[in-house]
């Protein structure tokens, strides 16, 4: 049993005793719950620690643990619906629709299969790499200084290195996570009330920024090779648009790249408008061992600061590990940087130093290489077991990277209805209509296969799948 589960176990037996002992009664020792229970002092310490969060126990240097005093319940009453109007008259109706985001980030129930999560599993994550990288951070000279606004010197230079010519140290500004990334990055280029550009379908937490931000996505449509550029001109030249949002290597949720051939026609018609290109490079470091390697990131072909990059940690490493990078030049640069500080000061100094010890290791690189081949291994389980229990269903494009699949429904499926059968059948998926700008062309449903714990939990998931699919009308 893992040190996470024994410190699960032993919370759950000691919440369930509580009412054992009267309050302000005074727990057995630490070393009385070592022996009685045969688990390790860190595991009692940290069980203790989450029921003194949770307000169940109370700790006393010297004396001991003891049941709390249950919370004194407090009734607020009141009238909050002066709030709508005042919310209306200063912002209009701009509401933030978190609908995509929250559901991405929500853990189904437990029994539940997750085929919905957008981060690895605890099982592909580095995390004793990270714990050691954490614990080497700690003791690093000033680790608990403020650090440059831009970042740290070192791993600015680290992600310039990574990002590759003609981006250095210079153009780099190392903020928290890829969704903080977009959001500067969006606010800082884009005005209220303009048009974004963004592949259809795209990433719904982009859209989410986007749209809290007064902007107005505009969907240009994608195939199996990147985005449509003769739709992009279209575009452009259509709305005026001075922003274009785009994943050009695993793109999420398609998994398309844009091809070679594609490449220098987007620089040149958001050159030839006058707009920016904003790369979101999420999941490069997840290709597939065995698949072309994705063409390098657009940024590495633009001279002129066209495109303004982004590049993330998370997703390889561990969705606390919210460490990015901005990549920019000329006044763009400037721009990103002043909304950056103004927003958020800098990003904590531990855990840059954190990302740091990680990326400098040797383990990070046999990281990559271990979840390179679990992701691959992972999205061949996903397909056959697609083919096997969902045979009627069309072939769903095979990624070379990322970690989900983009499978079209028939188009009789109410993919609305479908989702919430499979949640009955203790599956978790995503409909496919929350990552379209506009109208969805057809039912889709996004499949992710590295949030189930293992390969046979996501094959179950696929074949529970099929039986709601089975259960619904049409």
């Amino acid at each position: 049993m893992s040190d996470g589960s024994s410190v699960t176990s032993l919370v759950t037996q000691l919440r369930s005793e509580l009412e054992r002992y009267p309050i302000e009664g005074k727990l057995p020792s630490s070393r009385e719950l070592v022996r009685q229970l045969k688990v390790s002092p860190v595991t009692v310490s940290r069980a203790i620690a989450a029921l003194a969060a949770e307000g169940l126990v109370i700790t006393r240097p010297g004396a001991g643990v003891f049941r709390a005093p249950p919370p004194r319940e407090v009734v607020v009453t009141g009238d909050v619906s002066w709030q709508e109007v005042a919310l209306s008259s200063q912002s209009g109706t701009r509401a933030i629709d978190a609908t995509g985001v929250l559901t991405a980030l929500s853990d189904p129930p437990s029994g539940v299969i997750d085929l919905n999560g957008g981060y690895t599993h605890p099982s592909l994550q580095p995390e004793r790499e990270l714990a050691a990288a954490s614990a080497r951070a700690g003791r690093r000279p000033g680790a608990w200084t403020r650090p440059p606004i831009c970042g740290l010197p070192e791993l600015r230079a680290w992600f310039a290195r990574d990002i590759g010519s003609p981006v250095n140290v210079e153009n780099v500004l190392v903020t928290s996570g890829g969704q903080s990334a977009l959001t500067t990055a969006l606010r800082a280029l884009g005005a209220p009330g303009a048009p974004v550009l963004v592949e259809s379908p795209t990433y719904p937490g982009m859209l989410a920024i986007a749209r809290a931000s007064g902007l107005r996505p505009v969907p240009v449509p994608i195939d199996r090779d990147g985005v449509r550029p003769e739709l992009l001109a279209d575009a452009f030249r259509d709305t005026g648009a001075r922003l274009f949002v785009c994943q050009p290597a695993f793109q999420n949720p398609t998994g398309a790249v844009l091809c070679a051939e594609r490449r220098a026609e987007v620089l040149r018609i958001a050159r030839d408008a006058g707009a920016f290109v904003i790369e979101d490079d999420f999941a490069r470091l997840m290709a597939h061992p065995g698949s072309p390697a994705p063409p390098p990131p657009l940024v590495a072909d633009d001279p002129d600061g066209v495109v303004v990059h982004i590049r993330s940690l998370t997703k390889p490493a561990s969705p606390s590990l919210r460490i990015s990078a901005l990549a920019a030049r000329g006044p763009a640069l400037e721009r990103l940087r002043g909304l950056h500080a103004v927003e958020s000061f800098f990003v904590p100094r531990p855990l840059q130093e954190t990302a740091l010890e990680l990326v400098s290791s040797p383990a990070w690189a046999r990281h990559l290489r271990t979840l390179a081949a679990s992701l691959r291994e992972r999205r061949d389980v996903a397909v056959s077991a697609l083919r096997e229990f969902l045979p009627s269903w069309s072939a769903v494009p095979v990624p070379t990277g990322g970690y989900h699949l983009w499978q079209p429904l028939p188009g009789f499926v109410d993919e609305v209805a479908l989702t919430s059968a499979a949640f009955r059948a203790g599956v978790a998926v995503t409909p496919g209509r929350m990552y379209f700008a506009a109208e969805a062309p057809g039912p889709y449903l996004r499949l992710s296969y590295v949030s189930a714990a293992t390969g046979a939990q996501l094959r179950d998931g696929v074949r529970r799948l099929s039986q709601a699919y089975q259960e619904i009308p049409g």
